[in-house]
């Protein structure tokens, strides 16, 4: 049977939050043994539901609609002796309780079936299947791939560059390198230990920017902004060409996670804004708007394999675009004697030189579109058939 999910359930699964629960509040069992008891007063329309997690384990329950297979609301993540709530609005059904209990040997369990009278719930969205995913993926590995050949000529290039000699090509070969990167999105969490060895910062590291551990793309962007000779800086861009070189060899046997696609396509962005919006990564170079531009680069592409799938599922998807444009806009007005499509010419202003109504004008508009962003996780999350 087909999975549908509401629209509602895929907006309000984000917003659940704990809290203790009023003795007067029913409470709903998410565990492997008793998932839905104490469901008393199952009615239709808009309400709160609050759900505990009597369990040793993390568990993720949803209410699911048992004929359509349709999903009314989800609570993921609730941690063990816990209570979440949510607010949802539920249409007429027959309707159970399903808990996913991670660590358990009752994985999967289906609470007793319930039903409420009266209209189904007004619109829905069909489900994303495993099999949907499988195409989208594959484009996307396909496009890491390329990716990655093209980091790995231009950093070449850069560590070639540091043996001339020539500090300002050095630099811009660095830019070049570093955006490359910057553009792969999805892929870091599936990189393992590269993405730290290439792109790492000096956080939790006692020697900060002189600890042997701080290596890649920001230890050469320390030297080269910070008068260290390029003589100096061959062993660190000889050790990042090495390290690039090395992913390159293994990355056919990476996988990058069915799951990872939809979570990146919000989260690229999210550490855009934690991380270079703030100035936090930049070790000189002041190119955290680059950068930027660079991590946009990364959400396009992901929001391009995932069309098919989000296109007749998601009806915000096209302020996705509008917002997602806008902010490019924004980051480019700040670019200063580019070339056209060369983010690495020309000169970026720095974070830290930023006006404070350009950079909350940034900010608020990388916010709303991060709000716009946020739902394509839970759409795009790969589910099972209801048993």
């Amino acid at each position: 049977m087909a999975v549908v999910v509401t629209s509602t359930a895929a907006v309000a699964s984000a917003c659940g939050h704990g809290g203790p629960a009023t003795p007067t509040q029913q409470i709903i069992d998410v565990s492997a043994n008793a998932c839905g008891a104490g469901w008393t007063d199952p009615h239709t329309g808009q309400q709160t539901l609050y759900f505990r997690n009597t369990g040793s384990n993390p568990a993720t329950v949803d209410l699911v609609d048992v004929h359509t297979g349709a999903i009314a609301a989800e609570v993921p993540d609730i941690g063990p002796n816990t209570t979440r709530d949510m607010r949802v609005d539920i249409g007429g059904g027959t309707f159970a309780f399903r808990c996913a209990t991670a660590g358990s040997s009752n994985a999967m369990s289906t609470g007793p079936s319930v039903t409420l009278a009266g209209p189904a719930a007004a619109s829905s969205i069909p489900p994303v299947t495993p099999e949907d995913l499988y195409g989208p993926d594959k484009q996307y590995v396909d496009y890491v791939a390329a990716g990655l050949t093209r980091l790995a000529a231009d950093t070449d290039i850069l560590r070639d560059t540091v043996a001339g000699g020539d500090l300002a090509t050095a630099r811009t070969a660095w830019l070049t390198a570093h955006l490359d990167y910057e553009r792969l999105g999805a892929a870091y969490d599936a990189f393992g230990d590269y993405d730290g060895k290439l792109d790492g910062r000096t956080d939790g590291l006692p020697g900060g920017v002189a600890d042997p551990d701080f290596t890649g793309f920001h230890r050469v962007e320390y030297g080269l902004w910070h008068g260290e000779s390029l003589a100096a800086l061959a062993g660190p861009t000889g050790q990042l060409a090495t390290d690039v070189h090395g992913l390159v060899a293994d990355f056919p046997n990476i996988q990058v996670p069915l799951l990872d696609l939809g979570l990146r396509t919000h989260e690229i962005l999210e550490n855009t804004l934690q991380f270079e919006m703030t100035g936090d990564a930049d070790y000189g170079s002041g190119s955290s708007l680059a950068t930027a531009v660079a991590n946009i680069a990364g959400t396009r592409e992901l929001l391009t394999v995932l069309d098919p799938v989000l296109r007749t599922r998601y009806q915000q998807l096209p302020r996705v675009t509008t917002w997602l444009n806008r902010f490019e806009t924004q980051l480019e007005t700040h670019h200063l004697g580019a070339t056209a499509g060369n983010p690495a010419s020309g000169a970026w202003t720095a974070v830290s030189a930023l006006s404070r109504p350009d950079r909350e004008q940034l900010n608020g508009t990388l916010s709303q579109l991060l709000e716009y962003l946020a739902p394509i996780a839970t759409i795009c999350k790969p589910r099972k058939t209801f048993q």
